[in-house]
């Protein structure tokens, strides 16, 4: 009987084999989740179903875990694998109550008092047919009850139609040595045990399908009778001399244009497609900091995703990522300029709602705006928006756009009960589809439309795009934040809101910053930004193999053995496997002459290359000018590269959202690392570089040549000039940047960006160095300082064409 049994397991489990693809989430939970391969495991499900226990066999068998199917032996006991707090539904009548994981669990414990050595994991196991949240209006809420509980029938069809889109998650292991000893080993652990269990099932299950979805025109109804709107709606007829019921039907009008009509089914649909996308274009995706988001999910958080906007493709990559991870896809904030057809219908099922680039004073559309992202937060939907407003065209993280934010901070200056937290999210890539475009604006070609014809240009051009990368970064509480600026910010009211608080403002700021900052100190270095960085630091972007190996190999080392963050990402493998992945891309050219190997850029995709250096360039600010000081003089001391992070790194910190805690002290890591490296040596306080490290130096202190030269354009300008206004100081800037570029061949297109040049006036303002006649000697100090890190030629033609300014 026990044979027969077995077989037609084994055939019942075949053909479910079938039927399902199971994904994983984690995917690896041996590197996300605290599971050790050595401690015995127990798997805690929250119901007894033969279904379930099948598709978990077929994972742990791929992830070299034990089997549901195979018992816990320990000495002479034998348990069950599987915990289960609920017995199997029939297909009548109700569940039978099932306390058998009391008494397993009572055994475990009494086991853990007997053997002190002994430490069982507790592994809760959560497993999803479809994700389908339901909806606020479904007349049938017993079949979204039993999408949770099924009886076998049900199960059946669950797995029939829904096979295919199956999730195993699994959470972090309990010991239950630690609970043995801190809590102890009688039976109330095991029912305190059994209500945690049912706590964590039911949060899990929210964070993978998320809150239900709103009947789309009943939520409009419900936003038209808010307060609110309702005031906006008598101030617009009264304004424009309309009726209220005209006035209403614009509203609702906004309402339409801007809500989202996210569709469960056409998720399901886009994940194929998607996967089916990256798989065309990505050799891989990495990321990074997964688990500390999908536990802030859990425990009840608002999440806010904030992340930086490179490309097209970052809507998509995201939502894809989170999906795949058990998280649910946000509600994503999208330009107008996305809303043709058929992008835009689709955008909107999949989850976006359209924002205006601006409201242009128009109070009914921002009222309007403001309540339906309030909902969103209040019915705990997950939101994304781009602070950056638009894509960066140079690679450099652009100055923040604050109304979102503001508006988000609003919301939970309303009264939001859950904390509401911002997660900065850096996107990157080996290739992004848009750069060549990019340039062309740059140089001041207009911006095309959006067009469904781009797109189908676009998809004309897919190729090997290299690896994508998302790391996730620290995350901001937006009630502690709000705390730390405003202590009594809590017994603010909405009349007071409208009169705008002083502190209000500069703190919005202050957070923009904080946002962008948390982008930069999660940045992905790869393959194609570390030889780009290299490779854009020599004279005709081309170097031997050999040299650009070692210098690639020594910025991994400084990376890693002296970490920006500990959210950076740093690419596994050695330098001749970087190397190798980006000549795959033919993102570089490679050419022997006879004598040996050279790698460089094409001259035609040099410029373009910059967009990729840029993307880390923060990385290498101060480890670049350090290399400034230790080559630019004969003999550096510390005294000397303290001058120089005073001066500087307030710019720097402005201009790249540099977030290090003590430059001084990762400064001081650093020479340690040029020193380990043989390629300076220490005397008294004083480094001076080696023959070894005069190349290596060398190239790193001309990744921040660029930067320095406009730090050397601006202060030679105040310094002629110290009257000068800052709309002026912009544009002079510019223009001897443009004649510096003509005369030394300077291309990168940062270099003559505009926005760089706004950015820093702005900050020179809040420092004090702009019209300050009374800050002349500091302005004079930071010239000199600028000026001497710099090559001579360089310096003589800025330094004469400052002096042409200030006689002009």
């Amino acid at each position: 009987m026990s044979k027969h049994t077995s077989i037609w397991t084994s055939s019942l489990r075949w053909l479910q084999r079938k039927l399902v693809h199971t994904i994983t989430v984690p995917q690896d939970p041996f590197a996300d989740l605290n599971l050790d391969g050595e401690r015995p495991v127990v798997y805690v499900m929250k119901i007894e179903s033969w279904s379930d226990k099948a598709a978990l066999a077929d994972v742990t068998d791929q992830l070299g875990l034990p089997s549901p199917y195979e018992p816990l032996t320990i000495g002479a006991a034998q348990l069950p694998r599987v915990m289960c707090l609920e017995g199997a539904k029939p297909l009548f009548g109700r569940r039978k109550q099932d306390t058998n994981y009391l008494s397993t669990f009572t055994k475990l414990l009494n086991l853990h008092k007997q053997q002190p050595d002994l430490d069982v994991q507790l592994v809760p196991v959560s497993l999803y047919w479809g994700r389908t949240p339901g909806k606020e209006d479904d007349t049938m809420r017993a079949a979204v009850f039993e999408r949770e509980n099924p009886s076998w029938l049900r199960k059946f069809l669950m797995i029939l139609f829904l096979g295919r889109d199956n999730f195993v998650q699994f959470a972090n292991a309990v010991s239950v040595r630690l609970m043995a000893d801190n809590h102890g080993t009688d039976e109330a652990i095991a029912h305190k045990l059994s209500r945690v269990a049912r706590v964590h099932f039911r949060r899990q299950r929210k964070v993978m399908t998320g809150p239900v979805l709103p009947n789309r025109q009943w939520l409009f109804s419900e936003l038209l009778r808010s307060e609110n709107i309702r005031h906006a709606i008598a101030e617009e007829a009264e304004a424009k001399h309309i009726s209220i019921e005209e006035a209403k039907k614009t509203a609702e009008t906004y309402l339409d244009e801007i809500a989202a009509d996210y569709s469960d089914s056409l998720v399901r649909v886009s994940e194929r497609l998607l996967t089916w996308l990256w798989n065309k274009l990505y050799s891989g995706i990495n990321i990074k900091g997964a688990e500390q988001i999908r536990q802030l999910h859990h425990d009840g958080h608002e999440i806010v995703y904030v992340p930086c906007h490179r490309s097209h493709m970052d809507y998509l990559l995201l939502s894809y990522i989170l999906y795949f991870q058990g998280m649910v896809p946000p509600h994503i904030a999208a330009g107008i300029n996305l809303n043709f057809w058929p992008a835009g219908p689709m955008f909107r099922r999949g989850g976006a709602f359209f924002i205006r680039r601006s409201f242009n004073g128009n109070k009914l559309y921002t009222v309007v705006f403001k309540e339906y992202l309030d909902r969103l937060f209040a019915k705990g939907y997950s939101v994304e928006y781009f602070t950056e407003g638009g894509r960066s065209r140079t690679g450099r993280l652009l100055s923040p756009k604050t109304g979102m934010l503001a508006m988000t901070v609003h919301s939970v200056l309303r009264g939001i009960e859950r904390p509401v937290t911002l997660v900065p999210v850096y996107l990157g890539y080996d290739h992004v589809m848009e750069v060549a475009t990019y340039l062309k604006e740059l140089r001041g070609k207009e911006k095309k439309k959006e067009s469904v014809w781009q797109v189908l240009g676009a998809v004309r051009k897919l190729g090997n795009f290299g690896q994508g990368y998302v790391n996730f970064g620290e995350p901001i509480n937006l009630q502690q934040f709000l705390t730390e600026k405003q202590a009594d910010w809590r017994e603010l009211q909405d009349p007071e809101l409208d009169q705008k608080p002083a502190w209000l403002t500069p703190a919005v700021n202050n957070l923009a910053t904080r946002v962008m900052t948390r982008i930069n100190n999660a940045a992905a270095a790869t393959a194609v930004t570390l030889t780009s960085t290299v490779l854009l630091a020599t004279e005709q972007n081309a170097l031997e193999r050999r040299k650009l190996e070692n210098q690639i190999n020594f910025y991994l080392d400084l990376l890693k053995q002296v970490p920006y963050t500990e959210f950076v990402s740093v690419p596994e493998g050695d330098a001749a496997a970087l190397l190798q992945q980006g000549l795959d891309l033919k993102k570089f050219c490679i050419q022997n002459d006879g004598i040996g190997d050279i790698v460089s850029i094409d001259e035609n995709v040099a410029v373009t290359m910059t967009y990729y250096r840029n993307n880390i360039i923060h990385l290498f600010a101060i480890p670049s000018l350090l290399a400034c000081c230790l080559i630019r003089s004969e003999s550096c001391n510390r005294e000397q590269v303290t001058l120089v992070l005073q001066r500087l790194y307030p710019l720097l910190k402005a201009e790249l959202f540099m977030g290090l805690k003590d430059a001084q002290a990762f400064a001081d890591e650093l020479l340690a690392r040029f020193e380990a490296f043989g390629y300076i040596s220490a005397d008294a306080d004083v480094w001076r570089v080696t023959e070894e490290g005069q190349l290596a130096l060398t190239l790193l202190a001309e990744v921040m040549s660029e930067t320095l030269q406009r730090y050397a354009i601006i202060f030679n300008l105040l310094a002629a000039k110290p009257a000068i206004e800052r709309g002026d100081l912009e544009l002079e800037s510019h223009l001897l940047a443009s004649r510096l570029g003509r005369l030394h061949g300077i291309t990168a297109p940062e270099f003559y960006d505009k926005k760089l040049y706004s950015m820093l006036s702005i900050k020179l303002k809040e420092l004090g160095y702009l019209n300050n006649n009374n800050n002349m000697d500091e302005i004079s100090a930071v010239r000199d300082l600028v000026n001497q890190l710099l090559t001579p030629q360089v310096r003589e033609t800025i330094v004469a064409s400052a002096e042409i300014q200030q006689e002009s």
